[in-house]
């Protein structure tokens, strides 16, 4: 935990990104462990809020979500106001009732796509999940069950295309890799300095996910 919280700490001194806030993506492919290690990295920065990218996405906009992102989110964040979006409902195919998210010195975004292009200006720091597609999906896949196996056949495709078009990893600060208990936190493509370290934390039981 205290290398957990020494990174968070880092993080936490970053200049703010976003208004007051500093933005900090964790992205990775869909399964590669980004909720999970979001919650953590949060639970250590004093409870920072976390936005769920999934929360903008719908069935018929995987990745189409960036304007409602800097609309109802970055924007009041870079004016020091509280964000408030509606999430999706992935089971009722609509959204749902507003929620409120407030500045805070840290803001995690996480979710695939997290780092892309049209978000990097306002990140303080990008983190992303190192493990491979293939390995990714397959937890995911195993994660959701059979009962969306047509609907993971075609977010493959959409994410495939989306990284081909617009990557994000060439553009991490940092990779964390997860470990049988805890995080490697390596140097990543972006940054200039800093030796890889890991990182020990939390309880060996939490899913992979």
């Amino acid at each position: 935990m205290d290398d957990l919280a020494r990174h968070a700490d880092d993080l936490a001194a970053l200049p703010p990104s976003c208004g007051p806030v500093r933005l900090v993506a964790v992205d990775g492919h869909a399964g590669s462990g980004k909720s999970t290690f979001a919650a953590r990295l949060a639970a250590v920065l004093d409870g920072a809020p976390v936005l769920h990218l999934d929360d903008l996405a719908t069935h018929e906009e995987l990745f189409g979500w960036t304007g409602r992102l800097r609309e109802q989110v970055i924007l009041p964040l870079s004016r020091g106001e509280s964000a408030r979006y509606a999430p999706y409902d992935w089971t009722e195919h609509r959204f749902g009732p507003a929620r409120t998210l407030d500045p805070a010195p840290v803001v995690l975004v996480e979710g695939v796509g997290a780092g892309r292009r049209r978000v990097r200006p306002w990140l303080a720091a990008l983190c992303w999940m190192e493990l491979d597609r293939e390995t990714s999906w397959e937890r995911g896949r195993r994660r959701d069950g059979a009962g969306l196996t047509g609907f993971w056949d075609g977010w493959t495709v959409a994410e495939d295309r989306h990284f081909t078009e617009d990557p994000s990893r060439p553009y991490a600060d940092a990779l964390v890799r997860q470990l049988p208990e805890g995080y490697a936190w390596l140097e990543g493509p972006r940054a200039t300095a800093g030796a890889n370290r890991s990182v020990t934390h939390g309880s060996r039981n939490a899913p992979p996910y």
